[in-house]
């Protein structure tokens, strides 16, 4: 036997569930009250039957007999049963049509920021350099947006934005496949990508504002120092998870052009990690080290989890109201039961 609150929500679950031909109820338990209305038919006709008085007002309605008048009489309660059934119908709101709609919040505003210099044309990324495998890992970590916004900025020994924040990531894909190693002028200037970056955060609505930095070498370009922007991110909200991208030991990079296409040498790999860590550390992000693509991917794909937590995205079920339909019907009902009382006189 069920306790008494397990059979109320039991009776809840079974009335906002109800149906009726397809139609849903706004308030089903409105409907109820059609128990009513018979009720009031059997009150109506009982209280006609125990009158004794004639009921027409004027003598016309007589001289025609009674036959005629009585049958318009029994159409009154009748009209006025149909507008009250009707009413209360449309009280309860039927709707058809459910479909779920997806609500973006305000999510998260993530800055992808990547280093385009000549080193991450390095190919210790085999059979891929590093700016092939970056392109590859930005896309899959964009394609797996589904209600943020996310912008593009690209830098070497300056920085520009590629795409400002945006859901329209087919633009932000498209402009991650043209990025190319010489759009910018060479040389590290991560201060500079930072304050750029962060530049259009600042301002953006979103609930959480996340940058994203990838570099494969140290700052040796611009004039904004790294930690300073790091700090004035951090003032704004900004929580920026910093990438070093590079194998350990000696890696082959260009050097030059040659007969046959770029020159390559092998050089020690440089990445300054303790600025790095304390940039991220500086704005509540953290610091990766991605030695080949599985290591980028997974670090991808962790930055994702630790900020999935702050994506707040609401669904809802939107219905087509048939309300006006009842309520039609109902109105219609008490015009006609208005009619016949005007048209044959019969008294209230």
């Amino acid at each position: 036997m069920m306790a008494p609150d397990s059979l109320g929500a039991w009776w809840i679950d079974r009335l906002t569930s109800f149906t009726v031909f397809g139609l849903n109820f706004a308030h089903p338990w409105v409907l109820l009250l059609l128990l009513l209305v018979p009720l009031w038919l059997w009150w109506q006709r009982r209280r006609d039957a125990s009158k004794q008085t004639i009921p027409f007002s004027r003598a016309g309605v007589l001289a025609r007999g009674p036959r005629p008048a009585l049958r318009f009489v029994k159409w009154v309660p009748w009209l006025r049963a149909v507008a009250l059934a009707a009413l209360i119908v449309a009280i309860a709101r039927p709707r058809s049509g459910a479909r779920a709609e997806r609500v973006n919040s305000d999510g998260i505003d993530i800055a992808l920021t990547i280093d385009i210099s000549s080193s991450m044309l390095a190919e210790d990324f085999q059979p891929q350099n590093r700016m092939e495998v970056a392109r590859e890992k930005l896309k899959r970590f964009v394609t797996g947006r589904k209600s943020d916004r996310v912008g593009l900025v690209a830098f070497s020994g300056e920085a520009l934005t590629q795409v400002p924040l945006t859901t329209d990531y087919p633009v932000v894909l498209a402009a991650i496949d043209n990025l190319q190693v010489g759009q910018l002028e060479d040389g590290t200037a991560i201060g500079t990508a930072i304050a750029t970056a962060a530049n259009r955060l600042r301002n953006s609505p979103g609930r959480s504002r996340v940058m994203v930095l990838l570099t494969d070498g140290e700052n040796n370009r611009g004039a904004i120092d790294p930690r300073t922007a790091a700090q004035a991110a951090g003032a704004f909200g900004i929580r920026i998870y910093t990438i070093g991208v590079g194998s350990e030991g000696m890696a082959p990079v260009p050097v030059g052009r040659g007969l046959f296409g770029l020159r390559y040498e092998n050089r020690p790999v440089k990445i300054d990690e303790p600025l790095l860590t304390e940039i991220a550390a500086t704005t509540g992000g953290r610091y990766f080290r991605a030695k080949d693509a599985a290591a980028l991917q997974a670090i991808y794909e962790q930055i994702d989890r630790l900020e999935r937590s702050s994506v707040e995205a609401k669904a809802f079920i939107r219905y087509t109201e048939r309300f006006r339909w009842p309520l039609l019907l109902g109105v219609f009902a008490l015009l006609g039961e208005l009619w016949l009382r005007a048209r044959r006189g019969v008294l209230p």
